[in-house]
């Protein structure tokens, strides 16, 4: 298990063992985490609420074009916005269960899944999209890592084979591709295994933190479309470790049942804000 550069806050209590039960269970996540309004702690004055309100309806009216279809992506910057304005939005976006972290430039779902805050040099924006444009071209910029000369470890079990076959999947992929998933938890694979394959995939410079069922921690290695996917209990306990070839994992990505959810939750939303007016 390697570092994570995203803060993991806990969702919940974790699964208690039954003194009277002899079966190991796994400690799978216990809470799912379920759609709740944003707070809105805020004084702001009546015209930067209304303010803020309209762009909350600009926001769902791009989400409407978002039909799975047609149009995949509405963005729009906000670095114009007036500071009081752009806090009330802020409020009442809210914050949502996944969060992606790249060398200058950061990603925060808000409360409504497939809608995020993407903040960096130069970039203030509101996008609605299954995964951050930028962010996503940030990962697949990544460049194929000369092949290591030296040989490996003469005490590793299964570590070189899993290597070239991560290699050879990341080489031939292409985008639109069905994901290549190595499930490290259900092969016979031993910390030396997992501390050399950590040594030789490297870093690719995104990580993503998804909160929606436990943890999820998903890190970009060195290699094009090769990810780190770990799930881990309420408790911290690693309970599914993988790799996965593919441009971007399945768990990071908003479907288009979650655009339609967020196309209703939003406009009661905006319905509920306007009648506190």
């Amino acid at each position: 298990m390697f570092s994570f550069p995203i803060p993991v806050v806990g969702i919940g209590p974790g699964s208690q063992p039954d003194e009277g039960l002899s079966l190991n269970m796994l400690g799978v996540p216990s809470d799912m985490h379920t759609f709740r309004p944003p707070v809105i702690d805020s004084e702001a004055a009546p015209e930067v609420y209304r303010a803020a309100l309209d762009v909350l309806r600009h926001v769902l009216a791009g989400l409407e074009t978002l039909t799975g279809e047609t149009a995949q992506r509405f963005s729009m910057s906000v670095l114009d916005l007036d500071p009081a304005v752009l806090k009330e939005v802020n409020e009442m976006l809210g914050q949502g269960e996944v969060s992606v972290l790249t060398e200058g430039l950061t990603a925060q779902e808000t409360t409504f899944t497939g809608v995020w805050r993407v903040r960096g040099a130069g970039i203030d924006d509101i996008e609605a999209v299954s995964f951050p444009t930028a962010l996503r071209n940030f990962a697949a910029a990544r460049q194929m890592p000369v092949e290591a000369v030296d040989a490996p470890p003469a005490n590793l079990m299964n570590a070189p084979a899993l290597l070239a076959e991560i290699r050879a999947a990341s080489a031939r992929y292409r985008p639109g591709d069905a994901a290549h998933v190595i499930n490290l938890s259900l092969l016979p694979v031993t910390p030396e295994d997992t501390e050399y394959l950590d040594a030789e995939l490297g870093r690719g410079g995104v990580s993503v933190l998804s909160r929606g069922f436990g943890n999820c921690r998903i890190t970009a290695t060195a290699y094009p479309n090769v990810w780190w996917v770990q799930y881990f209990n309420s408790m911290e306990r690693l309970i599914l470790n993988s790799v996965e070839v593919v441009d971007v994992p399945a768990v990071a990505l908003a479907a288009a049942e979650d655009f339609a959810d967020s196309r209703e939750r939003l406009a009661e939303w905006i319905e509920s804000l306007a009648t506190a007016l």
